[in-house]
């Protein structure tokens, strides 16, 4: 009955976050550890998110500029792609989206910026593409992807992080995701403002 499909979704996904939080737990500190350094120096954290993953990207965005759960002062950060293709790139074999936000790296990334990336299948020549631009900047790479890097462990630095979520079907990928991307502004505030709940405000 479709009725047992659609209760297994839930029991794959339930096991999913236990698997995650028995093998990505040190992943995700060490994530947002790094944009936490970016940002207590100054710089400020690019997002960009491969595909479906674009709406991670500006969700993250929001709950850094604004709140995750407690009022605190803005943290810097914005959403890669969400401007015009302005240039085909054709020069560079890249598609005018994946040009356009190389170029936004290109012009806003600084050294001590870091470059979030969120991926749910293998990473692509667009992300291999952005990388290059954030390394270019001297940016640090924090990488978010399932468990399918691709040619991530190759061309990532020291200095940068993967975490890889244990599922290389997209749609448990994404559900990871968002809880990995929830621990790691969780994870920037306890950091910046204590483990304090009680000033925790509805949404």
């Amino acid at each position: 009955m479709l009725v047992h499909r659609i209760q297994q979704h839930f029991v794959d996904g339930a096991d999913l976050q236990y698997q995650c939080a028995q093998s990505v737990g040190p992943g995700l500190e060490a994530a947002a550890g790094a944009m936490l350094s970016g940002l207590t120096g100054g710089g400020k954290i690019l997002v960009w998110g491969s595909g479906v993953s674009a709406a991670f990207a500006q969700l993250v965005v929001a709950l850094l500029v604004g709140r995750f759960e407690r009022e605190r002062p803005e943290l810097a950060a914005l959403a890669l792609g969400t401007l015009p293709a302005v240039n085909t790139g054709a020069s560079t074999g890249l598609d005018p989206v994946t040009w356009s936000v190389v170029r936004q790296l290109r012009s806003l990334g600084l050294p001590g910026d870091v470059l979030l990336l969120i991926v749910a299948g293998p990473p692509g020549p667009d992300a291999m593409a952005a990388i290059a631009a954030a390394h270019e900047r001297e940016m640090v790479v924090v990488a978010l992807t399932g468990a399918r890097p691709g040619e991530l462990p190759d061309v990532l630095k020291n200095t940068d992080v993967l975490v890889t979520l244990p599922t290389e079907r997209p749609a448990r990928v994404r559900e990871a995701q968002l809880v990995a991307l929830h621990a790691m502004c969780d994870a920037i505030d306890v950091q910046l403002l204590g483990e304090d709940t009680e000033e925790l405000i509805e949404p």
